[in-house]
């Protein structure tokens, strides 16, 4: 398993680099879209539609609520606080879920909507960070993420003993998400010394990493109410493309509300 993560990362890394960095708005636009289009074919799924209509016509109207908001953009920071209190509304489910008080949705129609308010403003955010910052800022996002999943990955496998939320995800840690915390607080420190940002911004960062692991949890809880363990198989080692972006989908509007609000 292990071997499949590092050999899909070490294609899938290379190309997303340059897509930030060396290609126009438009193309990132695009390339977000697709994937976050197969993300709602796998949130259809664990809406509990099997078919290809329902999960074709789901798409397509994730599809045009991702075109409206590109035509709209002077609208969409709206957007960021429905996000933001969305993930609060999240992080209330899952602590009654780790209670053995499931709240979940069961209304295949109440959770295509909320897997609209968890894709779109994700993608929104991305983009509001690109034109309003840069690919270069995108890129910082993406790489905390990475080294927040991968710190937790390795310290939870070295050190982890006590369960975070063992009711939601047996198998994320305490020392896991200090791994997590260790790996972004070097990231974020770095960059900030390199931006010349001030010491506030390493805590926007570090609530990031916090919020991303809340994304997780999420997926985690409406993947065990459909009974399965990844979203898909389009990522060898990795699952589907939501398990692979289940982080970002929380992170990226808490990082971009918090520089649009802070700096």
């Amino acid at each position: 398993m292990l071997k499949q993560r590092l050999i899909t990362a070490a294609i899938l890394i290379p190309l997303i680099i340059w897509v930030l960095l060396a290609t126009s708005t438009q193309v990132l636009v695009g390339i977000m879209s697709i994937f976050v289009l197969i993300g709602a074919w796998e949130w259809a799924a664990l809406c509990g539609w099997q078919t290809k209509l329902t999960r074709s016509f789901y798409v397509a109207l994730v599809g045009l609520i991702l075109l409206a908001s590109y035509w709209f953009q002077h609208y969409i920071i709206y957007s960021l606080i429905i996000a933001g209190v969305w993930w609060l509304v999240a992080l209330y489910w899952t602590w009654q879920y780790q209670q053995q008080h499931d709240l979940l949705p069961t209304n295949p129609m109440v959770k295509a909507l909320l897997g609209i308010v968890i894709l779109v403003p994700a993608w929104i955010a991305l983009l509001l960070l690109r034109e309003h910052y840069s690919g270069q800022w995108v890129l910082f996002l993406f790489v905390l993420i990475w080294a927040a999943d991968s710190g937790a990955y390795f310290a939870g496998k070295k050190w982890g003993k006590t369960k975070l939320a063992d009711k939601v995800s047996p198998g994320k840690t305490l020392e896991g998400v200090s791994g997590a915390l260790f790996m972004g607080l070097a990231i974020a420190l770095g960059y900030a010394l390199f931006q010349s940002i001030s010491l506030l911004f390493i805590l926007l960062c570090l609530l990031t990493i916090l919020v991303s692991i809340l994304g997780d949890l999420l997926e985690s809880m409406f993947k065990r109410q459909m009974g399965i363990k990844d979203s898909g198989n389009i990522l060898p080692g990795h699952g589907g493309v939501l398990d692979r972006i289940d982080s970002l989908t929380s992170a990226a509007p808490i990082f971009v509300g918090g520089l649009i609000l802070f700096f």
